[in-house]
């Protein structure tokens, strides 16, 4: 798994732009990586849907051990059951359900989202039940390393915003505008410094 090929490029641009982000860049190791594994990113997002970290990857470990692995024909064979017993929400037991046959049946065509920008990868994906903006920007963040992703509706991220930059809570848009603007063209990887930040294992989906 390796980092992404604009990751040191961005790291330097980013400790020029941002003295905040200079001392969390110099204090964390290690990079963004991608599994490249479409199904399991997009799954992985359906779950840490609304909840922490924490709570995320309890849930992950519970669908891991009943699937045994995490593919579609394995999810499929669960029951509603056995999946709410993993600690999913109905909600989120429909969603997956959406998902796993749409890769069964490859009505999703991840492939295609090379030839559309951030936008409208973004519009493509959450055509998918259960694909919000936040899930679209997760999978274009982790699975496809896009290198400007700012999901503004991550509560890790603002959180770490509000402390960093001593803003108030959530942080305001007016903020959050000037952040996009002075980390652009690299606000997935601010993002995933600040995330570090306050997590001490890095987020993977």
């Amino acid at each position: 798994m390796a980092k992404p090929s604009y990751w040191n490029k961005a790291k330097k641009y980013l400790s020029k732009k941002d003295k905040t982000l200079a001392k969390l860049i110099s204090k964390y190791k290690g990079s963004l990586v991608s599994r490249d594994d479409a199904y399991y990113s997009l799954l992985k997002s359906i779950v840490g849907q609304q909840i922490s970290v924490a709570a995320a990857n309890s849930v992950w470990k519970k669908l891991e051990k009943k699937a045994r692995k995490i593919r579609p024909l394995k999810i499929s064979k669960l029951s509603k059951r056995q999946l709410s017993s993993c600690g999913l929400s109905r909600q989120k037991i429909e969603y997956i359900r959406i998902i796993t046959k749409k890769f069964i049946d490859k009505s999703i065509c991840i492939k295609k989202l090379k030839q559309l920008n951030d936008e409208e990868a973004i519009k493509y994906l959450s055509t998918i039940k259960g694909v919000g903006k936040w899930t679209a920007e997760m999978f274009l963040f982790f699975n496809q390393l896009r290198p400007d992703i700012f999901p503004i509706q991550d509560i890790g991220l603002l959180r770490a915003i509000s402390i960093h930059y001593k803003t108030k809570y959530p942080p305001s848009s007016d903020q959050l505008n000037y952040f996009k603007r002075k980390w652009s063209p690299y606000c997935t990887v601010a993002t995933w410094y600040l995330w570090r930040s306050i997590d001490p294992v890095p987020v993977k989906y």
